[in-house]
């Protein structure tokens, strides 16, 4: 069962129990799980009991009493537990890891993309600032990921190079007749140009807003450009290139990729490759809400690192045959590229199969 798929086994068992009079209170749309927190316990954990307490006029451990036991009669639920005022930690009969993997092979570049369009729309305005545009645009991008329709708008024309090189494309420019929630970060202190579009586009959208841009030769903007392991975006890039090498060298053995149990005392551990994996539809919403895909850009990172750690285990070693251990090890590897590829191309970004 997918995160996704437990939300809605939650709200269910909810709805069950208003349906039979347990609980008086509206059903939300929506409800999160997560992983267990420090003294949680099973495979995810939701706060619902909490967020709908006051309306139900119950504390969230009696809530959490009422929801229990018809979440845990539900198809995929081995058990059910309560922990601190009214957490609802949950322990799935498949495992958690095979179920995640297959999620994100499943949806591919548009794992965490929300579908279909939620109907709602989105005006940015930015000045014209060659990094306030590629932010818009990247922002453009990421909330169009999660259903919304954008219009991006400028202060005046860019500079047509802005569009040949970065990709950037408004929609319309000119002062709006009202002022419209902008982005403004702070602006590039160099054209960004000569790095290229995939250097000048990370350069612009990995630092938060609020931070200097490195795209001054100077001050660092080459780093941008360097093909090892101080640079991020050559860390994310390689990661991806390393996947898509770890498929094809599995092939030349005779085996391909194939959902299944990753042990978690497997060495190296696959707990942080799982972990931002199981993360990225939540920080693909963040960067939407906030419209900061530095937020995605700093998440690539830390996919890409716990890859890197991970790959030395996916391939057989010396006499070693290719087993189902390896093939969910591959399945995994193979969804961490997938999960990189889709959020730099979210960035205007490329993923090359090699590097």
């Amino acid at each position: 069962m997918t995160p996704v798929e437990l939300s809605r086994t939650v709200l269910r068992a909810m709805r069950h129990a208003v349906d039979a009079g347990e609980l008086s209170v509206a059903v939300p749309e929506t409800v999160g799980v997560e992983r267990p927190r420090p003294g949680g316990c099973g495979d995810y954990a939701t706060n619902v009991a909490l967020q709908v307490a006051r309306a139900a006029g119950r504390t969230p451990r009696q809530v959490a009493e009422a929801v229990a036991p018809r979440l845990a009669a539900e198809d995929g639920i081995a058990g059910v537990d309560i922990t601190g005022p009214g957490f609802l930690n949950i322990t799935l009969t498949r495992s958690p890891a095979e179920a995640l993997v297959r999620d994100v092979l499943a949806h591919g570049r548009r794992y965490g993309h929300v579908h279909p369009d939620t109907g709602q729309l989105a005006q940015l305005h930015a000045p014209r600032e060659v990094r306030a545009l590629v932010v818009a645009d990247a922002a453009r991008r990421i909330l169009r990921s999660q259903g919304t329709l954008v219009r991006l708008t400028c202060d005046a024309a860019p500079d047509p190079r802005w569009a040949d090189v970065l990709g950037v494309r408004v929609d319309a420019y000119g002062i709006p007749p009202q002022p419209l929630p902008g982005l403004r970060p702070v602006p590039a202190p160099a054209d960004p140009l000569p790095l290229g579009r995939d250097a000048a586009r990370w350069a612009l959208l990995h630092p938060a807003a609020h931070d200097h841009p490195r795209t001054d030769p100077a001050h660092g903007g080459d780093l941008h450009l360097a093909q090892r392991e101080s640079n991020p975006l050559f860390r994310v890039r390689y990661a991806h290139a390393r996947c898509r090498a770890l498929s094809r060298n599995a092939a030349a053995l005779g085996f391909d990729a194939h959902p299944g149990d990753v042990h978690p005392h497997d060495i190296p551990h696959p707990q942080a490759l799982l972990a931002a994996l199981g993360d990225h539809p939540a920080v693909l919403a963040a960067a939407a809400r906030h419209r900061a895909p530095d937020r995605l850009a700093r998440h690539l990172v830390v996919t890409a690192d716990a890859l890197l750690a991970y790959q030395h285990a996916v391939l057989p070693r010396g006499d070693e045959k290719p087993s189902a251990t390896h093939r969910a090890r591959l399945a995994l590897a193979e969804a961490a590229g997938t999960v990189l590829a889709g959020g730099l191309s979210l960035l205007g970004i490329s993923a090359p199969a090699y590097l």
